[in-house]
């Protein structure tokens, strides 16, 4: 085992992973930088074998794109998920290169496959096995829900849905602010 170095000034450099010259990272950076370095090294040992493949529900779950296998395999079924172009199924083989696209919960992911991994890992793992190309997120408040009841209030009174109707910018017919619509009044009598 190598003694501890030490510079001129009295600094210890040694395992910080910095090169020669810079200064030492900081002990939460290290210790960060060792639990990812470790979880790599943990899933490339129990990655796959040469000519082995992965099913692509099996894939974006491992990688974090979704929450569950199951939704994997139901965004596949339902049409969310192309590779290359394509819709696939859920068993379809990925490989290494293949372009992934995925619509879930509102949102499209495009992400490229860089390893081929079968267990789900960690998140800072998960996140070497692809190449994001997704684009950005929207804002929250172009994606914040408009008139949402709280749960438990029961069912809403007219007052209640008139209100939520305008938010939503569906004039109520007694509305002043409405368009007037012919046939809307009863006839005099």
């Amino acid at each position: 085992m190598a003694l501890a170095s030490q510079d001129a000034d009295g600094d210890d450099t040694r395992g910080t992973g910095a090169p020669e010259g810079s200064a030492p990272l900081p002990a939460t950076a290290r210790e960060t930088d060792s639990a990812t370095t470790a979880a790599v090294a943990a899933a490339e040992a129990a990655g796959l074998g040469a000519g082995e493949t992965v099913r692509i529900d099996s894939w974006v779950w491992a990688v974090r794109l979704v929450k569950t296998r199951s939704l994997g395999a139901t965004a596949c079924r339902g049409g969310h998920v192309h590779v290359n172009g394509e819709r696939v199924k859920p068993a379809y083989s990925v490989r290494v290169g293949d372009e992934v696209r995925l619509r879930h919960e509102g949102r499209e992911r495009v992400v490229i496959v860089k390893r081929l991994i079968r267990k789900r890992v960690g998140a800072p793992v998960a996140a070497q096995c692809y190449i994001d190309n997704s684009p950005p997120p929207p804002p929250r408040e172009a994606i914040a829900p408009v008139g949402v009841r709280d749960r438990g209030t029961g069912r809403p009174t007219k007052r209640d849905r008139r209100e939520l109707e305008r938010l939503r910018g569906l004039g109520a017919p007694n509305d002043p602010g409405a368009p007037e619509t012919p046939g809307r009044h009863r006839p005099a009598r």
